[in-house]
């Protein structure tokens, strides 16, 4: 099936054949009662046209309604499922389009566009597990429409950050903010990705509004992943309105880690100081300390991770690195092991299981684990956008990058 377009010109069916009148005999006596012959139906073909023509006429009801008299003559005509879809999300009836969507998907499931439809509907409906899972198979697809890419795109990040992802999410974002593309929704997006609040824009508290966009616009700021006058000017007015607020000099930290390593180590410790639970700030400090060749500390701070959150699959990927470090090769299998169970998806896992069983000569299994890895980075980078998907080999970035969640 080809798109030219996301709202495609469907076709849509007018009325049925009217019967012309015919002349009475020139007689004073009625003429015999005879049965009337009823109206011929339309045929399919018939039907097709006429919801081109609805539809080019702006009558979306009509051209619904046919679009439907058409499919129950020929169920199978995919099209026609595909038209009725966008005529149907046109007129926000998002529970036929996703029904007619879902038709279309089953006979079209390598097309990006369509799924990315239903996923969209599925969002609107509330169904954000089906929306989510949707949403990410369409990215894997690719979506071929540029303004169904664009909306799919936004909304999954928006679900990312509900589920908690939130640095996939602000790898999403980020495409929009190097667009240029400042509305106040992208804002929103940007400042509950920040402050790691897991909200959609229309659930998240009403007086946390201020602090949204203040932090949302410093989010904005960064997503060149450079230092800038303007980033830090945002920074500075949230830390001055909000200095105590979670993730504030967490968020901060993120910012400097590349151009001042030493001011963001400092901001991930004054973020232990107001929250001491704060596991990404642990596990930030844990991989400084360990390039810094502090081993002793890197290790306590992701054993006390381990603590807080014992099925966090990113805090045993950094128990496991920083026990092998200290070249305590056994137990860190057993930690990696454990990640591994709990992320079974997770490239990451695998890289550090392949080094960690090459370390205690177990061959096999750490090339088992390497092709694994290759295997699940492949995929996690055909469904990423922004700068994960672009610029050195998978090994190098989950290595050494200082984000710590997963690729979806």
């Amino acid at each position: 099936m080809t798109h030219s377009g996301w709202r495609l010109v469907t076709a849509a069916l007018l009325g049925v054949l009217v019967t012309p009148a015919v002349a009475l005999p020139a007689q004073s006596s009625p003429p015999p009662v005879t049965k009337r012959a009823a109206a011929p139906k339309a045929s399919f073909e018939q039907l097709a046209q006429k919801a081109r023509d609805a539809r080019a006429a702006k009558k979306l009801d009509e051209a619904i309604r046919f679009y439907k008299q058409a499919l129950v003559i020929r169920p199978s005509w995919t099209e026609g499922q595909w038209g009725l879809g966008t005529l149907l999300y046109e007129v926000d009836r998002f529970e036929e389009a996703r029904d007619a969507f879902r038709r279309v998907a089953e006979e079209q499931p390598n097309d990006g566009v369509v799924l990315a439809l239903k996923g969209l509907c599925e969002f609107r409906l509330k169904n954000y597990d089906r929306a989510l899972a949707d949403l990410k198979g369409a990215r894997a697809l690719r979506v071929s429409v540029a303004d169904v890419a664009s909306v799919s795109e936004f909304h999954t990040a928006l679900l990312f950050i509900r589920y908690e992802k939130y640095e996939n999410a602000f790898e999403i974002l980020t495409s929009f903010a190097r667009k240029g593309e400042d509305s106040q929704a992208v804002i929103e997006a940007f400042g509950l990705c920040t402050l790691r609040m897991p909200y959609l824009p229309s659930e998240a508290p009403v007086e946390k509004r201020e602090l949204i966009l203040l932090a949302g616009r410093a989010g904005f700021y960064t997503s060149d992943g450079r230092r800038s006058v303007a980033a830090d000017l945002a920074f500075e007015e949230l830390l001055s309105r909000f200095p105590t607020t979670a993730n504030v000099h967490y968020s901060r930290g993120l910012y400097l880690l590349r151009d001042d390593p030493d001011l963001a180590h400092e901001e991930f410790r004054t973020e232990l100081r107001l929250f001491p639970g704060h596991v990404p700030a642990m596990l930030q400090l844990s991989f400084d300390l360990l390039k810094r060749g502090d081993h002793a500390e890197a290790l306590a701070f992701a054993r006390r991770a381990a603590e807080v959150e014992p099925r966090n699959f990113a805090i045993y990927n950094a128990l496991g690195r920083r026990l092998l470090a200290a070249g305590e090769t056994d137990e860190a299998i057993k930690a990696l092991e454990q990640g591994a169970k709990l992320a079974p998806e997770s490239p990451q896992m695998q890289f550090a299981l392949a080094r960690a069983y090459a370390r205690a000569g177990r061959t096999e299994e750490s090339a088992r684990a390497r092709a694994e890895f290759l295997r699940l980075d492949k995929a996690a980078r055909a469904m990423m956008t922004g700068p994960q998907s672009v610029g050195g080999t998978g090994a190098e970035r989950h290595e050494d990058g200082p984000r710590t969640e997963e690729v979806p």
